[in-house]
């Protein structure tokens, strides 16, 4: 391995001393990274919300909900890629680091550029089929095509970031998800006000410099790429790896698929729920826009908790350190009651001011936001619960069913809820859903923490599992959303229960022929 590549090696020996100091030292700077990631939304949505109007703002929450249901089809795929470049580096690999990387750009550029085309071209046809509010569906469609545009640069970003994050450099994707904050914090009002020389763009202008920070970013952590010798950097001679790899490709789409369809399994149940909460109104869907900008919030502990605790868990089961499993999940559940419940009660708390940040104080959207919040925002509690019982399982391989718990929790229980007792209790029964959903994760996923299969996975080696803790720490830059599943094991069954299986299955045949010779005589 070169020393360059060995010099962003920054892995962190998760196998000793306190539990909850190192869950803490972990899933802090994870926790900021995504604070970071959801203020540059929380930006465009307060200057959206504030100068253009609720309109405006129900536009960019229709946007912004097929944005990341198309992104669902090609993210799972950037997720492999990560998971095989931190294999890669795990074997000090270089050649086949830079393989898998120009795979992976040789491979999801052209498919973001033909889903940017194609959803330029059938934006009209998707808000429609959202029910997206009539006042608002001009300016969704605007602010839609402008964000299809920008998709390949948005894509790639995020999947170098995902990739550096993979090698053990966790700090260079930092620094330029900063800068990218910074440039949209600055040009966001000033295209859509048209500040001293530049125009005035309303929502475009919010989309566009959305696309401008994350090009600028790109631009920015490439150069550093190259200028630090990065191991991810393509010289002339590897550019002939951007021509993808077979196996590659192949074991790209084997390992994406499964976190795809989860994101899908989200981003699918959060179209149908705003499809119905669209037939309430522009201002009902203005004020879920804007306490979906909250949420986005209260989750982060949760998520970030969730990532420590796999790749904690991971590591001691690969140094074969059991007793210390249950302490982790223990100090998760712990640290997400108080920080998770922490924000939850400063929201109640302040909810009208925050939400008059994206609405405006004098806003008729602000009380509908505050009564969604106080009946929804309580559920999240639960969330977190289940979040840190399913990183635990993940850690070992255990992944089928925690994706079906969620599966029954989006579609059996939250829809059917808001389905089923809408006529009883309005649109109560739309916020009313969202805590019942997570109950519901919460029960399963701690009904298959204490009698699930997932301590039977095969053990791995402690280097391997030191590996796999960065590939979860790779995980921790995506969206909040999209994080529920990643296979860390190979399943399969122990040595000991074959040999019984096979023991059971030759005592069965004696017996049939014992039977077949005693019934001929």
């Amino acid at each position: 391995m070169s020393k360059t590549a060995a010099s962003t090696d920054k892995r962190r020996d998760l196998t000793t001393g306190s539990i909850p100091k190192t869950m803490l030292l972990f899933a802090l700077p994870t926790l900021g990274s995504s604070a970071l990631q959801s203020l540059n939304g929380s930006i465009n949505a307060v200057w959206v919300g504030r100068f253009l109007g609720e309109e405006a703002l129900a536009a960019t929450a229709n946007g912004n909900i097929l944005m990341f249901i198309l992104i669902s089809f090609v993210f799972g795929f950037g997720m492999a890629s990560t998971i095989l470049i931190g294999q890669a580096m795990g074997q000090r690999n270089d050649s086949m680091v830079k393989q898998t990387m120009g795979t992976a750009l040789g491979s999801i550029i052209p498919i973001s550029i033909v889903v940017s085309a194609v959803g330029w071209l059938f934006a009209p046809t998707l808000l429609d089929l959202l029910g997206t509010p009539a006042s608002a569906a001009e300016l969704a469609l605007t602010y839609l095509r402008m964000i299809f545009i920008a998709m390949p640069t948005t894509l790639t970003f995020t999947l170098i970031m995902m990739a550096l994050r993979g090698t053990g450099d966790s700090t260079t994707p930092l620094w330029f998800i900063i800068i990218s904050v910074v440039i949209d914090l600055v040009l966001t009002p000033t295209l859509i006000l048209g500040l001293g020389p530049f125009p005035e763009w309303g929502i475009f202008g919010s989309a566009f410099a959305t696309a401008v920070a994350n090009t600028v970013a790109l631009i920015g952590m490439l150069v550093t790429m190259y200028l630090r010798g990065s191991v991810l950097a393509l010289r002339l001679p590897e550019l002939r790896f951007l021509r993808a790899d077979r196996k590659i490709l192949k074991s790209m789409f084997s390992k994406g698929l499964p976190m795809g369809l989860q994101m899908i399994v989200i981003s699918s149940a959060a179209l149908t729920m705003l499809s119905l909460i669209n037939r309430e109104g522009v201002q009902t869907t203005a004020a879920y826009s804007a306490t979906q900008q909250l949420w986005t919030y209260v989750q982060m502990p949760a998520m970030a908790l969730s990532a420590a605790a796999s790749a904690m868990v991971a590591q001691n089961i690969g140094a074969n350190q059991w007793h210390r499993i249950a302490g982790i999940t223990r100090w998760g559940l712990i640290f997400n009651l108080v920080l998770t419940g922490l924000i939850i009660v400063l929201l109640t708390i302040f909810d009208e001011t925050v939400l008059g940040l994206f609405l405006g104080s004098d806003s008729e959207a602000v009380p509908i936001g505050r009564h969604i919040q106080l009946i929804a925002t309580w559920g999240f509690i639960f969330f977190g619960i289940a979040q840190i019982f399913f990183g635990t399982m993940r850690a070992n391989g255990y992944v089928i069913w925690p994706l079906i718990a969620m599966v029954i929790s989006m579609y059996p229980v939250r829809l059917g809820f808001a389905f089923g007792l809408y006529p009883l209790l309005g649109e109560d029964a739309l916020w009313l859903s969202f805590p019942a959903g997570m109950v519901a994760t919460a029960v399963m996923g701690a009904g298959l923490y204490w009698y699930g299969g997932w301590r039977q996975g095969k053990n791995m080696p402690a280097e391997e599992a030191a590996q796999r803790s960065e590939e979860f720490r790779a995980q921790t830059g995506t969206s909040a959303s999209f994080r529920d599943i990643l296979p860390t094991t190979v399943w399969k069954r122990l040595p000991l229960r074959r040999i019984t299986r096979l023991h059971r299955r030759l005592r069965k045949r004696l017996h049939r022929r014992h039977m077949i010779k005693k019934n001929k005589r």
